[in-house]
């Protein structure tokens, strides 16, 4: 079984310097980039000013029912709200959403942060994804990824294939080895890119194994920031990205890492519980 993931910080719809509305060419790029499953953050559920503000070009929609093609399911978990709005992550998905929750690991009152895990129905096999947006302080980080840790053993399986990406803000990827020693995850250009190099082939030599680099996504025009993750857990990474220059940089901040992969035999086993997207996506969005 083949996945097509992607994973976007959107910036929430407007563009990064002159804050116009970005929503509907951005309906049309991740369209273009044919994810099976989209992990987005910094998703406007409503903004009343500024649909007061660009009427006729603002949807009526929560922006991620509105970027849901007919195609896929959507799930939402509210981050932060304010008198006007409020804003958070969201999953697209091709597959059926089994269950949608939203943890919220905010860690003071400055900044409004959550995980949003969502269990994906894909023939008989349940796939477990959080998508993730953590905050500007390297300390809070720390947290939210213990917290983030704790959640992934209290919600899913030893043996269940997970999916987590988002936005870590990890620029010094302090965080990485902790989530691979805990979760026994990978990040997608752990073994995509960083052992094709001729240092790390001299890294191998010397037995200290290739160097864990992950892509630079910050600013999208010309990444210099490592801010942006794909973690996985019995998958085999195909190939992995980085969708990046001019274009991109017109709809947000931050660029796009899209990511094939393949699951795991191993992981091939059968669905626990029966699909039921309807009833618990209502449920999980009656709690956020």
């Amino acid at each position: 079984m083949k996945l097509r993931i992607a994973t976007y910080n959107i910036h929430k719809g407007i563009s990064s310097i002159a804050r116009k509305p970005r929503i509907h060419a951005l309906k049309q790029a991740l369209s273009s980039v044919a994810a099976d499953v989209v992990f987005l953050q910094e998703v406007q559920g409503r903004h009343d000013l500024l649909a007061l503000r660009h009427a006729g070009s603002w949807p009526v929609q929560s922006q991620h029912e509105f970027l849901a093609s007919d195609t896929q399911h959507s799930a939402y978990g509210l981050n932060a709200m304010y008198d006007h709005g409020h804003h958070g992550n969201a999953l697209l998905s091709v597959f059926p959403i089994a269950s949608a929750n939203n943890h919220d690991v905010s860690d003071h009152q400055f900044e409004s942060r959550g995980i949003l895990h969502c269990v994906i129905q894909i023939q008989n096999v349940q796939v477990h994804c959080y998508v993730v947006h953590l905050g500007l302080f390297a300390g809070s980080r720390m947290r939210q990824t213990e917290a983030l840790i704790e959640a992934v053993h209290a919600t899913a399986t030893k043996g269940a294939p997970i999916i987590i990406a988002g936005d870590f803000n990890d620029w010094t990827n302090a965080l990485s080895d902790t989530l691979r020693k805990k979760l026994d995850v990978e990040e997608v250009f752990d073994q995509n890119l960083s052992s094709r190099s001729f240092g790390s082939y001299l890294r191998r030599l010397s037995g200290r194994g290739p160097r864990m680099t992950p892509a630079r996504t910050f600013p999208a025009a010309m990444p210099v920031l490592k801010l942006d993750r794909i973690y996985v857990r019995g998958f085999d990474v195909l190939s992995a990205k980085v969708l990046h220059g001019a274009s991109w940089a017109r709809l947000s901040d931050h660029a796009p890492l899209v990511a094939e992969l393949s699951l795991l035999p191993s992981f091939k086993q059968a669905s626990i519980h029966p699909v039921n997207s309807v009833a618990d996506i209502s449920h999980a969005s009656s709690q956020l």
